[in-house]
């Protein structure tokens, strides 16, 4: 029988205080797994933790910022001690900086693929000596479209989730001996509270032009939701997905297969 249980298993999952993050802490929650989670401040870890118990998840919060190799090291050992080894790492956090590229500072380009690149490396990094030696792991990265697909303002961003796309293909190809398997995700356009802008409806009642894009691009012609990321987020996660590796799965209700509907 296929296994999805994540019974007993360590999860860590990045930046999850709130949207896809959380979402997917929650589904791995829900299959059994141990949940912990960072994020920048002890404040917002805390708050996090308020939200975590409101939906019935007993979860492990850490003050961590994850671009900073030596705080993932010291939280990384403390997850190990307090809460156990980690079985499944997802690299959820990350940020967007929407500007036209000869507008953006290189500081700024920097920062963007400091949190959305260079993190899931400096994490990765940490965790997998623990699945060596345990003999299995599972790591996730999330990805984005932009993994394949540039579009205006996002330079900084495309590029980092480009790199992120072959940093989950080099895991894979370094450590699956290891029995350790690194995958991706790529969302689609996703109703979060950070989107929620780009949905609103207009005064006349008519839809935000980019919502309208959005869901003109779609086949099933709506935005994908945090919760459409849980069940692939377990598939990944679970013995099911032993023998699927360097692989990035696209959730994005057919974006990429897509041309669009003639005028």
């Amino acid at each position: 029988m296929v296994n999805f249980s994540l019974e007993g298993k360590v999860a860590l999952v990045t930046g999850a205080s709130h949207g896809i993050g959380f979402a997917i802490a929650r589904a791995y929650a829900e299959a059994g797994a141990k949940v912990c989670f960072n994020c920048r401040s002890q404040e917002k870890v805390d708050k996090a933790l308020v939200d975590y118990g409101k939906a019935g998840i007993r979860a492990h919060g850490y003050a961590c910022d994850v671009t900073d190799e030596a705080q993932v090291e010291t939280m990384v050992a403390k997850i190990a001690k307090e809460v156990g080894v980690i079985d499944i790492l997802v690299n959820n956090a990350g940020m967007i900086m929407r500007k036209p590229m000869l507008e953006m500072e290189a500081e700024e380009f920097r920062q963007v693929v400091d949190v959305d690149l260079n993190a899931p490396f400096i994490v990765s990094k940490a965790v997998i000596p623990g699945m060596k030696e345990k003999g299995h792991g599972k790591i996730i990265n999330i990805c984005s479209m932009m993994s394949e697909l540039g579009r205006e303002t996002v330079s900084a961003y495309a590029a980092a989730k480009g790199g992120l796309k072959m940093l989950t293909r080099n895991i894979c190809a370094e450590y699956g001996e290891f029995n350790i398997q690194c995958n991706g995700i790529g969302p689609g356009y996703i109703a979060t509270p950070q989107t929620a802008p780009l949905r609103e409806r207009r005064p006349d009642g008519s839809r935000h032009p980019f919502d309208q894009f959005i869901v003109a691009k779609t086949p099933q012609a709506r935005w994908g939701t945090p919760e459409d990321l849980m069940g692939p987020a377990v598939f990944l996660a679970s013995d099911a997905s032993d023998f699927v590796n360097g692989h990035i799965l696209y959730v994005d209700g057919g974006i990429l297969a897509y041309i669009g509907k003639q005028p």
